[in-house]
């Protein structure tokens, strides 16, 4: 009995812990912003090959040049560089060389459309010195995960090493992802905007479904990006619990955290050493039993908590993770769709209201057949296109209501829609009227 009361209280210690860093990243009403992570595919201009991190106009070179132009920050391991950063916005490097722009987050879409064609406009003349075209696209479309090599950073080595999947080769050599953070004011509210961008997940990922070719060939996928993360690592992707989707029940920080607590344990960080556990346990054993002479510390959960992959995330913001990366003016309908579904309660409550009625087993489902059939998925006897239309208005509304002018960042992807179709579906026409020629996929995909 005093060794089951011992174990508990090494466990609540620790959770309590995390709690209060999540109770200390609230914030005002009038303090709520929005965030963006941006990936891209970087690829040479004269082989539409996936730039590598060694190459003479490798990616090295590329964060060298970046830094030097413009007094950014080195981000490295060991003696690697793989980012950069200056104030809260950084550029890193993804395990297959996919470069992310994390930006400082803003109260308006405007302002991050600002923040991104900025770096853009500082970065394209590097880009063409080094002959690199920077593409807007979920999946390498020339170059085989086989082909690219782990860039040198240990963590994605290490995770290379023992996260399983059939798909999770390319989820992390291939794939380029479009992210948004979204802001809580407390538990009720965190939760409630958690609970509401799960249940959305499904639908967001055929709305924005643009990765049906990869490697110069059709796949037969709407979003080939969302089959590779389907079939990775089912321990720590997906949607996180079934109690999430029982709504007769609460679902709490505790309740996320103990999600986290179940996952395996890739690998701890002591004085800059990676030590593997190599999933033999998960976190909630190694809290109480510790690994080998290493007891758990909260920084040890925090590192843990990055290597939990869900469809949405919880850290000090609402990370919403599964769409895909998209061109042009489409990419804003992202963040905007998530602020206005988000960000004003008659919308979230509308939107719940929609989708209160799925079941867990529903979302399961949706889960699974989404990637390759996009908005003609069919739950019942309606398709998701029937609820996507209903999202996509219920969004608009609730943006005219925060009078910021934002809705027009939504009416690319509404005109989509509204006929039937998801950006695939416009990749897909091009492909076969061009004579599936690879060059015009490139330019039509690639940062103009």
């Amino acid at each position: 009995m005093a060794i089951r009361k011992l174990e508990e209280n090494k466990i609540d210690t620790m959770k309590t812990a995390i709690c209060r860093d999540f109770y200390r990243a609230c914030k005002q009403k009038n303090e709520l912003k929005i965030g963006i992570e941006l990936e891209r595919l970087p690829v040479y201009k004269n082989s539409n090959k996936t730039v590598d991190y060694f190459g003479a106009n490798g990616l090295y070179r590329l964060l060298r040049q970046i830094a030097y132009n413009d007094e950014w920050r080195y981000i490295t391991d060991l003696t690697f560089i793989n980012g950069l950063k200056k104030g809260e916005t950084t550029i890193t490097l993804e395990p297959g060389g996919q470069t992310e722009y994390s930006l400082t987050p803003r109260e308006t879409v405007f302002e991050l459309k600002h923040d991104i064609e900025t770096l853009d406009a500082k970065i394209k003349p590097i880009l063409n010195f080094l002959g690199i075209s920077m593409l807007e696209y979920p999946i390498t479309p020339v170059t085989s995960g086989k082909d690219i090599e782990i860039i040198p950073k240990r963590r994605y080595q290490t995770m290379a090493k023992y996260m399983p999947g059939e798909k999770c080769y390319s989820m992390m050599r291939e794939t380029a992802g479009i992210q948004v953070a979204i802001d809580y004011t407390d538990e009720i509210d965190a939760m409630k905007k958690f609970k509401l961008a799960m249940m959305l997940s499904p639908f967001t990922t055929a709305i924005f479904a643009n990765s049906p070719i990869r490697c110069g060939k059709v796949t037969g996928y709407k979003s080939t990006r969302a089959l590779a993360w389907l079939k990775t690592d089912n321990s720590r992707c997906g949607l996180v619990s079934e109690k999430l989707f029982n709504h007769k029940e609460s679902f709490s920080f505790t309740d996320y955290i103990d999600s986290v607590f179940n996952v395996p344990v890739l690998f701890i960080q002591r004085e800059n050493k990676i030590i593997e556990i190599g999933a033999k346990t998960n976190f909630t054993d190694f809290v109480l039993n510790g690994f080998d002479s290493f007891n758990a510390e909260k920084s040890d959960y925090e590192l843990h908590s990055t290597l939990f992959f869900p469809d949405v995330r919880l850290k000090n913001i609402i990370e919403i993770r599964n769409q895909d990366c998209l061109p042009g003016d489409l990419k804003y309908s992202i963040p905007a769709l998530f602020k206005g579904l988000l960000y004003n309660t008659h919308s979230s409550q509308e939107v719940f209201e929609l989708l209160k009625n799925l079941s867990y087993d529903n979302f399961i489902k949706l889960r699974e057949e989404v990637p390759k059939t996009g908005l003609n998925t069919k739950i019942g006897n309606k398709k998701v296109l029937d609820y996507a239309k209903i999202i996509l208005n219920i969004a608009f509304d609730g943006l005219i209501k925060l009078n910021t002018n934002e809705e027009k960042f939504l009416e690319p992807i509404m005109e989509l829609t509204y006929d039937g179709l998801c950006p695939a579906d416009i990749i897909l026409k091009n492909w076969y009227n061009s004579k599936q020629d690879i060059s015009k996929l490139i330019e039509y995909v690639k940062l103009k």
